[in-house]
């Protein structure tokens, strides 16, 4: 044909071509490739092949070619043996033009070819035509030539000869004619069809319509697809290229694919006809933009950030074959079938364009789907992009309809266009040709949808292994045939999966019938163990019937397990299932109506098993039963011979023939054969089921998955070196165990978690819940869990547990996972033969006990079946064993030893990083235990080490806690399983208990919509367990379901199906739970989930359903609300719940009954309903970050190791975060005192020199200003920025009012201040007029006494002598009628005070002496002080009456007959004994009574004496004689009504003790009137200052010298007071910011303090704190700041001093030269100059006033300032000179700035054992006052009633306890202490945390002082007081230890 055309195109060149256009429809484009030496072709303009000597190698269209012949012909020139990357594509339709000089025939063609075979693949060979060119005047080399043709390649067919210039027409037309030829010839051998080709040529050149020539290609294409079926592939490689790119890629992808599953499907026999019509739009885009796929090793990964399919076998580096260039209209292009007969075969065009279409570029992994994505949306289509994944989503969610998804075209075409519309002019006219006519005229590059199975291959094939077991697990829950034998989409080797497998379990029931009862064994086991007959279908030729369809028939005629020709969105095509052998299991329920009595394999090989011959082998030997459908049985058909082996083989057989009408017929033994013409599917299935049945009933082989890796002809996917490598180290740790007893295996290699752990558990339990003598028992028990702790590490050192976590360190992340899935399947196999039947026997068990329970049944048979139910359950827990447990055993391995801080002192040991390493597999998705079920309980060290290991490798996450609870086995595990893609095991039985966690992390399409990055999915056991009973149900069920829903952001509540009356127990369980959050300020939401719901479209009765359950959880609040003690009427008072939005019904999960049902398609709509549900809830909230939900279990567990969950909780984040919110309340409040300091800084010398007589509030509001704005915007970003600001915005309000209240405060407090500056100003007025006076009499006295004494200037000592006689004249002068003001005698008013009261000397004189009335707050015993009343009859009878009375309420109550009425009778703080008590006997509470009433007397007479006028208008001994009455009218009243009266010692001691306190500030305020308002004193003051101005005047100074040196006298009083008040204001600062004890909250002071007491170990000092903590924590403070100005930070304090006196120099300075500058060029005098001097150095510095009278002849100011200057220096020398001491006398003293700003805070005590609180704030409602360090309320003096034994418990122990107390002294009625608040409002205000009274340091105090105390209280620390031993053991450093220890908390 090529011949013929070129031949008329040549005669026809000068004519124009006229048949052009019908040739090119039928030539295909042809691309020659020009190789060899450059020098072999000489280039030029004429050159008909190459007209240019660029060097592209790129594919050029030849118009001369063109032109010349009217072929579309391109040429690449590729002459000079380019590098690879420089190679652009080959097209499929091209030949090799091999160019070779004259005279270098051999040598220049071998290096052609072998340039050619290693570059581009020795395939290429075959289209290679070797040119020699010559020169017009050069000889042929005839020795070259005999030389070429010895060459085995060399073909004299495939040879020519042509000129270097290549401008002959002939010559390039005769070259032309070879290349066709040798294509053609290429193609026909290797198909192995005999062609003619002249023949061929003719027909199609001798055609003269169209449509004749149409037949004859569609002949020609049937019979060539029909041989290419049959022909095995040879490998090929694709190159690709794209233009500007200088490296190009090479293309690895190669094809593996039987072609009749290109166009065919296992049951289509007429579709061959359009087979090679289908054009390959995909390769043509590809060859055109140079866009290959790029593939990768499976080890491989991403390259240049392009996502690339990772085959399991490098590929092939040979090129492809390529086409002839037949010029036949329509033909497709093709790979060309060498006829090597090599295996290996080029990739199909077809299924290329499948993984392009499908995206599929990448190897994936599960990582890629353990992501939350949006919901999946339930559409009728996707987008063709979308299609892999949107399969695999819905395949996760259990939905087996992800088989097909209807696929929608991405433009949009309308419904009109969808259908063809036949292009035929004639239909008008009456022709019908078209009507009836096969082939219209259609789109035939159109392509149709990917075949369903296409996709879940292609999936398949792009999947790393653990995805495909995923994927293989889930096709077998959705009840899916899986593959068992894979053709290698890259090689011709079969594949057995064998570890997709490996995962899979399958449970049948096997029915026995014997002597008429029919048994019933219920089988569980992995399939790959499972040993069972096989049933393989072989299909032999084509044929119409569905053979996967007749299968599905044998298995289950509900669903099709096997995808067949008539399922939804089966297509003609499809490219990945030929070769496939699928196999599905048929289980049997043990019914009537089972198909068959016991497990089948059911096997299918798809495709024609003519061709797929290695398959059809393997299965053939491994199966039991073979069944070969055949279109006829003939002996001349190809089949025969296959059938014919199959016949005379042992196997049983069954010949299905689709021609023959014939029922069963029985053949030989063991062989069957059954018509299938014009027969239903129905009964020809029952036939084979008999059959089948028949022949498995007799002796059969039987089939094991295992054994596929024993067949030599099989690659096993486990075969990798990688999976082999998990699996040899997970075989070293079962060899270990092999053959041992589950239980055993347990106890031997994992005793952690055995009895050693349970027993920790049930003591650490009862450590929450002692009884007796608590201390000494709580003593007891924490040393039985230290000695467990032991145990536990001297057990922990297992083989198995060494072998676990050495490989979990070494292995590389990917072997790693082949371990852990490894080591769950064979320890998983352990319990195969056990684990059902127990869980047979335990259904089989807790049956008969419903029956009985349903009959009232209360026999003895109902306890014993209860007991054998009991039993199984332990057996059951025993017999399961997982990696779970190996994880659990390396979390108590861990707790153990961190407990015991046992560390190794020469390396790290192993168990520290066992938390690292459960980090990294919770990350990866695997799911953690949270609370272990089998002991019931929380390892806290543990958890909260791997959280904190996964925070350090991720970041401290937020994360949204997702909690599910419900009753077991209804379905939760499997709800998130299918809602996420977790891993949770579901299994019924409650074989798993406990509680698990596993991250799932948000999808990037999504994350940013939310404020968290992961989903914490947490699941649970399920409630009302069935082997647990009565109030152990309850008890475990309410601890569960509050720890569950505290943990959750939101809680799924999962009930199982629709009765109200059976969700009761439940929803009051979780009720109460809810409850129990609102009332400890945590707020979760939920949605219930009821499954296994019948009708979910029915809306009707879903409302009614609504309705009944909105009733019900409102009765059930009522209900809760009165336990729980809790005023709340309806559900929605508890939480934020809208029965319509957060109530989802749930269809059941199986569409009919297991174990052969698949999954309800509704079930998985439901999920992902409820997921949009979950995720549109989720968008309002913040998550929680993993930092605050580690310790929030741990605040919920510790919460609930206590029965009073509510007293108990303690929100250990919320604690944490109010800290640092109090730090920063500190801070705050600082940047406003410290502002207001300096305000009052320069305030106050304006005033107290007279120079301001009024401060107005709103004129220090406007000074403090600009710092609150700063403070009150520092706060907002707080509040609103901070991580925790969720968290923070319940306080912010309380918060800002409280900055608020405070600036207000400041500014009162410094206002008032002011005042009584001014007021003190306004007293001395009179002193003021005269100071003015008195300066210019002095200075004018002094000038005149100087002119006089001049003669002895140079005498000092005579100078002053002089003075002194002068100046005391001066001063009585002055002074003549002023009274002087006399200094106070306190002590001897005091005592005539005292005695004008009637108070005898003695008494007084001896109280003086001892000293003992000024610890009279602080004393032991008031025993002394008092004195019992007489008791009156009247007294007595009353009393024994209330007794009796009493008495006889303790004999009913019972309290009295136990050891803690015996306690509540004896203990408390009320007196509750009646008997006469000795004399002067008093009881605890009575001494605490007159210690809080001495107190109280002393506060308020102190506020008394300091509202009196002292400083302004002088001291009075009235005001004395006011306190001494005021403490006499108050002992009187106080000792009214009480049965004793106090001595005359106690009011003279407490009278004494008052002036003493008051004595300070009376001597002080004295000091101030004396120094404002004597004249005497003032002049004293002055007299060396005018001293120094006579000495001057004497020594001839000038005027400006001497007034000079007043000016620096004055600016040196000034400037030290102010540098003074500053470095105060100063120092203080820089403590609050640096010391540790006052940068931080009231806590951390008050850990500072206790540290700082028990460092110096004064007893004095203690008592003091017990007594009166402020007290001690101001002399804390005083002691600190002395000691750091005075040693620690002494050079620290004096640089400050420092660099304020250089900054008051610089000041003074400044102000000089500006006052000086501003009178240089104007006219002012002296008064002029110094009123702008003060100017300036206001407001840093205030100037006294300065008299200027006497220097009015001062005018050179230059002078003047040259002078001051002069003593400026020494000023400053003198100041920097300046001691600490100085700074530490001065007003604004730094130790009482630090008292102000950090003692004002809440001092309140705790009503049991004194501990203060330690809120910074001090009024912190609605907070309850707390602390942490509680102590022994023996330290405080409590003592046991009737006994001298002091109380040795702490109160956050008794809060724990079954204990009673007595609220008051005079109560009658006892309070539980683990209901302490409902005693009264001091309780109330409590929270008081039960905390084992850990903290060591009052237990070290206790032994430590153990006789002072007992001294101190006049009591013992004996009997039921008595200290535990271990106690004795904690030294001081572990006392401090423990502060810090509990102040992380």
């Amino acid at each position: 044909m090529m011949l013929n055309t070129s031949r008329s195109v040549r005669k026809n060149v000068q004519d124009g071509n006229e048949n052009m256009s019908a040739m090119n429809a039928v030539t295909p484009p042809l691309t020659l490739i020009l190789i060899g030496n450059k020098n072999s072709i000489e280039i030029g303009s004429k050159n008909i092949l190459l007209d240019h000597d660029q060097e592209i190698h790129e594919k050029e269209f030849s118009s001369r070619l063109y032109d010349l012949l009217g072929r579309q012909i391109s040429v690449i020139n590729l002459l000079g043996f380019p590098r690879f990357d420089m190679i652009p594509v080959i097209p499929e339709h091209h030949a090799f033009i091999l160019l070779v000089s004259n005279d270098q025939h051999e040598n220049q063609y071998t290096s052609g070819l072998q340039w050619l075979e290693k570059t581009l693949g020795k395939e290429h060979s075959s289209h290679v035509m070797t040119v020699v060119t010559q020169d017009d005047s050069d000889e042929n080399s005839e020795n070259e030539l005999q030389n070429l043709k010895a060459k085995s390649s060399f073909s004299e067919k495939r040879y020519h000869t042509c000129t270097r210039s290549m401008m002959d027409i002939n010559e390039i037309i005769t070259l032309l004619e070879k290349i066709d030829a040798m294509v053609f010839e290429s193609r026909r051998m290797t198909e192995g069809k005999e062609t003619n080709l002249d023949e061929t040529l003719r027909t199609a050149d001798e055609t003269e319509s169209p449509d004749e020539a149409e037949d004859a290609f569609e002949y020609f294409m049937e019979e060539e697809n029909r041989i290419s079926r049959l022909a095995e592939v040879n490998p090929g490689q694709y190159q690709s290229s794209e233009k500007g790119q200088e490296k190009e890629s090479e293309n690895k992808l190669k094809a593996s694919f039987d072609n009749e599953g290109s166009h065919m499907n296992d049951d289509s026999r007429e579709q061959s006809k359009e087979a090679g019509q289908k054009k390959s739009e995909t390769e043509t885009r590809e060859h055109v933009d140079g866009k290959d796929l790029e593939m990768n090793g499976e080890d491989g990964g991403k390259k240049s950030g392009i996502n690339t399919w990772e085959p399991s076998q490098e590929p092939s580096t040979q090129p492809p074959t390529i086409s002839g260039a037949l010029q036949m209209k329509g033909n497709k292009e093709k790979p060309l079938y060498n006829s090597s007969g090599e295996h290996e075969q080029i990739i199909s065009r077809e299924t290329k364009a499948l993984f392009e279409r499908l995206e599929l570029r990448n190897k994936w992994s599960p990582a890629e789907f353990l992501k939350t994505g949006p919901p999946i949306k339930q559409t009728n289509d996707v987008l063709e992009k979308d299609l892999v994944c949107t399969f695999l989503q819905r395949l996760w969610t259990l939905d087996y309809r992800a088989r097909y998804i209807a696929v929608r075209i991405a433009s949009d075409v309308s419904d009109s266009k969808a259908v063809q519309v036949t292009k035929n002019k004639d239909t008008d006219k009456g022709d019908f040709g078209a009507l009836y006519s096969t082939n219209t005229e259609s789109d035939q590059s159109k392509e149709n949808h990917v075949h369903p199975m296409d996709v879940q291959m292609a999936v398949f094939h792009c999947s790393d292994s653990f995805l495909k077991q995923k994927m293989i697990t889930k096709l077998s829950q959705c009840q899916y045939a899986l593959p068992l034998l894979v053709p290698d989409p890259l090689t011709s080797n079969i594949e057995c999966p064998l570890w997709t497998f490996r995962q899979l379990t399958k449970t049948w029931k096997i029915s026995t019938i014997k002597e008429n009862t029919t048994t019933v064994t219920m089988k569980s086991m992995p399939i790959y163990k499972a040993e069972t007959p096989m049933v393989s279908f072989f299909r032999l030729g084509s044929m119409s019937l569905s053979k996967s369809q007749l299968m599905n028939a044998l298995i289950n005629d509900r669903h099709d397990t096997f995808f067949h020709r008539n399922c939804k969105g089966s297509t003609k095509s499809r490219h990945l299932m030929d070769g496939v052998a699928e196999i599905a299991w048929y289980c049997p329920a043990g019914k009537p109506n089972d198909f068959f009595t016991d497990c089948i394999a059911f096997c299918n090989l798809h495709g024609d098993s003519l061709v797929n011959v290695k398959q059809r082998e393997i299965l053939t030997e491994m199966s039991s039963v073979i069944v070969v459908l055949v279109p006829t049985l003939d002996k001349s058909q190809e089949s025969s011979v296959v059938i014919e082996t199959l016949y005379k083989s042992s196997k049983p057989l069954i010949i299905l023939i689709a021609d023959n009408e014939c029922s069963a017929v029985h053949m030989e033994p063991q062989k069957y054969k059954l018509g299938l013409k014009e027969r239903s599917q129905t009964n020809v299935s029952e036939e084979l089921k008999k059959i089948i049945k028949s022949l498995l009933s007799g002796p059969h082989t039987s089939f094991r998955l295992e054994t596929m890796a024993k067949d030599s002809g099989v690659k096993v996917d486990e075969d990798q070196k990688i999976c082999q490598e998990g699996k040899s180290a997970a075989m070293k740790l079962v060899q270990l165990v092999k053959g041992m007893d589950v239980a055993k295996i347990k106890d031997t290699f994992l005793p952690c978690q055995g009895q050693l752990w349970y027993d920790w558990c049930k003591i650490n339990k009862e450590l929450h819940h002692l009884k007796g003598d608590i201390e000494k028992e709580k003593a007891q028990k924490t040393h039985q869990l230290m000695e467990l702790r032991e145990k536990q590490c001297k057990a922990s050192n297992s083989k198995l547990m060494r072998l676990f976590t050495q490989s979990l360190k070494h292995l590389p992340p990917i072997e790693r996972e082949y371990f852990l899935t490894w080591t769950q399947i064979l320890i998983d196999a352990l319990s195969t033969d056990d684990l059902p039947l127990i869980l047979q026997k335990y259904d089989e068990t807790w049956s008969e006990v419903l029956v009985l329970k349903k009959k009232h049944d209360k026999s003895d048979l109902l306890k014993h079946k209860q007991t054998e139910l009991e039993l199984l359950s332990k057996k059951l827990q025993s017999a399961t064993f997982g990696l779970e447990h190996i994880f659990r055993e390396m979390g108590q391995i861990y707790e153990a030893h961190q407990t015991l801080r046992k560390l190794s002192l020469s390396r790290q040991p192993d168990w520290t990083k066992y938390p690292e390493l459960a980090a990294d597999l919770m990350i990866s998705g695997h799911p953690m235990e949270l609370m272990d079920g089998d002991a019931g309980h929380v390892p806290l060290i543990w958890i909260s080490s791997l959280l904190k290991e996964v925070i350090k490798k991720l970041g401290d996450q937020r994360v949204f806690v997702l909690s599910v609870l419900g009753v077991q086995s209804s379905g939760k595990s499997t709800m998130l399983n299918a809602m996420f893609g977790l891993q949770f095991a579901v299994s019924a039985g409650r074989c798993t208990k406990g509680a698990y966690m596993q991250l799932v992390k948000l999808s990037e399409e999504i994350k940013d919509n939310y404020k968290f990055d992961y989903i914490l999915v947490v699941d649970t056991e399920g409630l009302r367990a069935l082997e647990l009973a009565g109030n152990a149900t309850l008890h475990h069920d309410n601890e569960l379901a509050t720890f569950v829903v505290g943990l959750g952001n939101m809680t799924l509540i999962n009930i199982f199906g629709e009765n109200p009356a059976e969700m009761q127990d439940v929803l009051q369980i979780v009720v109460q739970a809810f409850m129990r959050m609102k009332k400890v300020k945590l707020s979760p939401s939920c949605v219930f989930v009821h499954q296994n719901v019948t009708d979910i479209t029915a809306a009707e009765k879903n409302m009614d359903g609504k309705r009944r359950l909105q009733e019900k959880l409102d009765k059930m609040t009522q209900l809760a609300a009165k336990e729980e003690v809790c005023d709340v009427e309806c559900f929605s008072d508890v939480i934020a719940f809208d029965v319509q939005k957060d109530v989802k019904y749930f269809a059941q999960l199986w569409e009919g009954s297991p174990p052969m049902a698949p999954p309800n398609p509704g079930y998985s709509e439901s999920v992902q309903e409820l997921k949009s549900i979950i995720l549109s809830k989720a968008k309002q909230s913040s998550g929680i970050p993993l930092s605050h939900f580690s310790t929030k279990i741990k605040d919920l567990w510790n919460a609930l190791m206590n029965e009073q969950f509510v007293f108990s909780f303690k929100n250990t984040q919320e604690i944490a975060v109010y800290r640092k919110l109090e730090v920063q309340y500190g801070n705050w409040t600082w940047a406003l005192r410290s502002e207001m300091l300096n305000i009052e800084n320069q305030l106050y010398p304006r005033i107290e020199k007279g120079q301001l007589d009024k401060v107005e509030k709103n004129d220090l509001i406007k000074e403090m200003a600009k710092t609150y704005e700063d403070v009150t915007k520092s706060m907002t970003a707080y509040f609103e920025d901070d991580k925790d600001k969720e968290m923070l915005v319940q306080w912010r309000g309380r918060f800002e009012n409280k900055i608020k209240e405070f600036h207000e405060e400041l500014v009162r407090g410094v206002k008032r201040k002011l005042d009584e500056v001014i007021q003190q100003n306004n007293a001395r007025k009179m002193l003021d007029k005269k100071k003015t006076e008195f300066e210019n009499y002095l200075q004018q006295k002094s000038k005149e006494l100087a002119h006089q004494l001049k003669y002895i200037a140079a005498d000092e000592e005579e100078l002053k002598a002089q003075f002194s006689d002068v100046w005391s004249h001066w001063v009585k002068e002055l002074t003549t009628d002023t009274k002087p003001i006399e200094n106070i005698n306190l002590e001897e008013d005091q005592i005539a005070v005292l005695q004008d009261l009637g108070v005898e000397w003695g008494l007084i004189g001896e109280s003086k002496k001892g000293q003992r009335y000024k610890n009279i707050s602080e004393t032991g015993t008031y025993v002394c002080y008092i004195t019992q009343k007489k008791y009156q009859k009247q007294y007595e009878e009353s009393q024994q009456s209330q007794g009796n009375k009493k008495e006889a309420d303790k004999d009913t109550s019972g309290q009295s007959k136990t050891f803690f009425g015996f306690l509540q009778q004896l203990f408390g703080m009320a007196s509750t004994t009646q008997h006469v008590e000795s004399e002067n006997h008093l009881q605890y509470e009575e001494q605490e009574l007159i210690r809080s009433f001495v107190k109280k007397v002393e506060q308020e007479c102190l506020e008394a004496i300091r509202s009196k006028p002292v400083a302004t208008r002088g001291y009075r001994s009235t005001y004395l004689q006011e306190l001494a009455k005021n403490v006499k009218q108050k002992v009187t009243e106080f000792e009214s009504g009480k049965k004793f009266t106090f001595k005359k010692e106690f009011t003279v001691d407490l009278s004494l003790h008052v002036f003493d306190r008051a004595e300070v500030w009376l001597l002080n305020s004295h000091k101030i009137y004396r120094d404002n308002n004597d004249a005497l004193t003032y002049l004293d003051n002055k007299k060396n200052e005018y001293y120094n101005i006579f000495r001057s005047f004497c020594k001839g100074s000038s005027s400006a010298v001497v007034f000079g040196e007043i000016m620096c006298e004055k600016l040196k009083v000034s400037a030290v007071e102010a540098v003074c008040n500053k470095t105060g204001v100063d120092i203080a600062g820089q403590m609050m910011c640096s010391f540790p004890a006052f940068s931080e909250n009231r806590l951390n002071l008050e850990k500072h303090v206790l540290a700082s007491l028990a460092e110096k170990e004064d007893f004095n000092r203690f008592t003091t704190y017990i007594r009166n903590p402020r007290a001690q924590v101001e002399a804390f403070i005083k002691e600190q700041v002395k000691k750091y100005m005075f040693t620690t930070q002494k050079v620290k304090a004096q640089n400050i001093l420092k660099k304020n006196v250089e900054g008051i120099s610089r000041v003074i300075s400044q102000a000089l030269f500006e006052a000086t500058q501003k009178f240089k060029h104007r006219k002012g005098n002296i008064e002029m100059w110094v009123e702008e001097f003060s100017r300036k150095l206001k407001p840093k510095l205030i100037l006294d006033t300065v008299s200027c009278q006497n220097f009015s002849d001062i005018n050179n100011f230059d002078f003047l300032k040259e002078e001051i200057e002069k003593g400026l220096k020494s000023i400053t020398t003198e100041m920097s000179k300046l001691s600490l001491e100085k700074v530490n006398d001065c007003r604004q003293k730094p130790d009482q700035i630090l008292i102000d700003q950090l003692c004002n805070c809440c001092w309140e005590t705790c009503p049991f054992c004194a501990a203060v609180c330690t809120n910074t704030l001090k009024d912190h409602r609605p907070e309850k006052h707390s602390v942490p360090f509680h102590r022994p309320n023996g330290v405080r003096g409590w003592h046991y009633k009737r006994t001298d034994d002091l109380v040795i418990d702490f109160c956050t122990t008794l809060v724990a306890s079954d204990g009673r107390f007595y609220p008051e002294h005079d109560s009658e009625w006892s309070v539980p202490y683990k209901q302490y608040p409902t005693a009264g409002k001091k309780y109330a205000s409590w929270s008081i945390t039960a905390d084992n009274s850990m903290l060591a340091y009052w237990k070290w105090f206790v032994c430590h002082f153990q006789k002072e105390l007992e001294n101190y209280n006049k009591k013992k620390f004996q009997g039921y007081g008595a200290i535990p031993q271990q106690w004795r053991t904690l030294s001081k450093k572990d006392a401090i230890e423990s502060l810090n220890e509990m102040c992380s908390l």
